[in-house]
């Protein structure tokens, strides 16, 4: 697909694609630093406590990203269904195609500097695929249900949070506690997601010479010479 000694561009990630990362980047660093605050609170101020609003900010960033969390994941798999195939490709990986097994374990060869050249595809490869399937998206959808039935305890019984999440994912898990453990285990998974997909990211930018990181802002994939003149969607 792409020349040897000819810089092409695809057009891969439409705009609601674009603005559903960036904010879940948001989102995510803000539910990163207000679930640490909460899982471990800085220390008490002074003075009188109508005064002091410190911790109920914390709460009120971490639960305001957490809804913006969600209606973005919701509106992201109905974007899923309408999008181009690019749009989809997290959600719904070819695990059933022989090809992309194989694709896989040469984009791992890749990664551990033992294949020589890369390939280059218009989408994400199939590592980043799968990585982005299981860790991303299934962790999102983790920390949602999570998140969700540790919030229907303070909404109380009978409210819609607490009928949909707490009601079955506490006892699932045992106890509120335990809920909370892996609520809070949830953030050292998606940190070590977010430092693999920078390091992904950069690297691939670099040395397989296909735009990465600007694609997440203009849309558009672009190849440069250099590479295998082998691109894959």
């Amino acid at each position: 697909m792409a020349s040897k000694h000819l810089e092409e561009a695809v057009y891969v990630y439409e705009a609601p694609v674009r603005l559903w990362h960036w904010v879940n980047a948001g989102s995510i660093f803000t539910l990163a630093v207000t679930g640490y605050l909460i899982g471990s609170p800085p220390p008490s101020v002074g003075g009188e406590a109508s005064a002091s609003f410190v911790f109920g900010w914390i709460r009120y960033l971490h639960f305001a990203a957490a809804y913006l969390l969600a209606v973005g994941l919701l509106l992201r798999i109905y974007w899923a269904f309408v999008g181009n195939h690019h749009a989809r490709q997290i959600f719904l990986p070819p695990v059933w195609r022989g090809s992309f097994w194989r694709e896989l374990v040469h984009e791992i060869k890749w990664y551990a500097m033992i294949a020589r050249q890369p390939l280059k595809y218009s989408g994400h490869n199939p590592l980043a695929t799968l990585v982005m399937h299981v860790m991303f998206v299934w962790g999102i959808v983790f920390m949602i249900f999570t998140g969700f039935a540790l919030y229907g305890e303070g909404t109380g019984m009978g409210s819609w949070q607490h009928n949909l999440f707490s009601s079955w994912i506490i006892p699932l898990f045992g106890q509120s506690q335990d809920v909370h453990t892996w609520h809070h285990l949830g953030l050292w998974w998606f940190a070590c997601f977010v430092i693999i997909h920078v390091y992904a990211a950069v690297r691939e930018d670099i040395m397989s010479r296909q735009s990465i990181m600007s694609s997440m802002f203009s849309g558009w994939r672009t190849f440069r010479d250099g590479g295998s003149s082998d691109a894959v969607d």
